[in-house]
Parts: C-alpha cells; sequence; structure tokens
C-alpha cells in the first residue's frame, strides 16, 4: 500500500487552500484542521507544512501576517487571496477529475 504521506505530500496544497477557505489561521492550526477534519487519518508534519506555506504564500496564493495569539505569542497568520481562491477551485477541479479515473480503474471487471 502506497505511503499515507507520500499521498498527502501531493494533495498538501489543495488541502491548506481549502483549510484557509474556511478562515484566517496559523500554521498549527491548518494542521490541527486537517487532522480533525479527516478523522485523525491526514497528519500533516511541520516538516512538510511550513515549506508548504512559504510557497503557496511565494506564488500569491496565501498572504501571512503577524499576529498576538490569546497566549501572547506572536503567531504568522495565513489567509486566502483571490487568486488562491481561483488556484483552489482548479485544483480541486483536478483532484476530482483523478480521483473519478482512479475509481473507474478500481471498479474494472
Amino acid at each position: 500500500m502506497a505511503d499515507r504521506t507520500e499521498l498527502l505530500q501531493g494533495s498538501l496544497d489543495l488541502l491548506i487552500l481549502k483549510t484557509l477557505r474556511l478562515g484566517p489561521m496559523h500554521g498549527w492550526g491548518i494542521s490541527k484542521l486537517i487532522r480533525q477534519l479527516s478523522d485523525e487519518v491526514l497528519q500533516v508534519n511541520q516538516g512538510s507544512l511550513y515549506p508548504a506555506l512559504y510557497r503557496l504564500e511565494e506564488r500569491g496564493w496565501i498572504a501571512a501576517r503577524w499576529e498576538v495569539s490569546p497566549e501572547g505569542r506572536r503567531v504568522k497568520v495565513y489567509s486566502l487571496t483571490p487568486e488562491g481562491r481561483k488556484q483552489f477551485a482548479a485544483e480541486r477541479e483536478s483532484w476530482a477529475t483523478f480521483a473519478r479515473a482512479v475509481e473507474r480503474l478500481l471498479e474494472a471487471t
């Protein structure tokens, strides 16, 4: 069976963009929400998450700003840009096409 980490890497940008469609959040919040919404199946480690966030920010799909958390710590909060919303729609459609193709193959007799 394919390693979940490898499968996750191929869809990490899509998952981050989807998570940020729900609202701005810091890196730990993104990781936690992906884990929660996937019923603990998908777990994004820090070594994968932050390079992906920096890459998405460089592409203009997300924006970051510093805020102070309720605990008084400075945290970098990420939000989706208009370009990121467009990219999410494109990646979601691409993922759906891929998933349908795999499902057809798996159902073949």
